[in-house]
């Protein structure tokens, strides 16, 4: 199933995302070496035992670029033209091997281009991760603006509904 097209999205809407990711030593440790990041807080488990979280965190940045990741699917996927930015980037609560994570997006706005050939949207996207016996808490939050594809003229759904069966 294809992303939103620009039409598609709404103002106050909050979209849950269906994927979840639990998140594993070797994903953190990939992530780690793929970006040159040898912070010991996330590799080394002597050092990151002695601070105040008793053990390795995950890299914020991987935690970040998963809740994009799996928010993907019911919003950009094959719509986008570009992310344009990442703001006001936040890091709530630490992310341990082993969080289970999930995320909802919620658009805080949404403009056509000058042009008026594509949008841009602003979702506010917050990473939660799963806790048994007690509500998610909050891991990573951020403001995400992406350049969106207007629906193709003559593509079944003039209104952008979604409902292209014609009712």
């Amino acid at each position: 199933m294809p992303g939103r097209y620009y039409e598609e999205f709404a103002v106050g809407e909050t979209i849950d995302h269906a994927k979840r990711r639990t998140i594993s030593e070797a994903d953190n440790q990939r992530f780690c070496d793929m970006t040159m990041n040898q912070q010991p807080l996330h590799l080394d488990a002597d050092f990151a035992a002695e601070t105040q979280f008793g053990g390795r965190l995950v890299n914020g940045l991987y935690t970040m670029s998963l809740a994009v990741g799996v928010s993907i699917p019911e919003t950009t996927d094959g719509t986008i033209v570009a992310n344009l930015s990442y703001d006001e980037v936040e890091h709530p609560n630490p992310v341990f091997h082993g969080d289970t994570i999930r995320a909802r997006s919620t658009v805080t706005d949404k403009r056509e281009t000058s042009d008026g050939e594509r949008g841009v949207v602003t979702m506010r996207v917050e990473a939660f991760k799963i806790v048994d016996g007690d509500d998610d808490v909050l891991v990573c939050e951020f403001e995400r603006t992406v350049l969106s594809e207007k629906r193709p003229e003559g593509d079944g759904d003039a209104e952008g509904d979604g409902d292209d069966d014609g009712a």
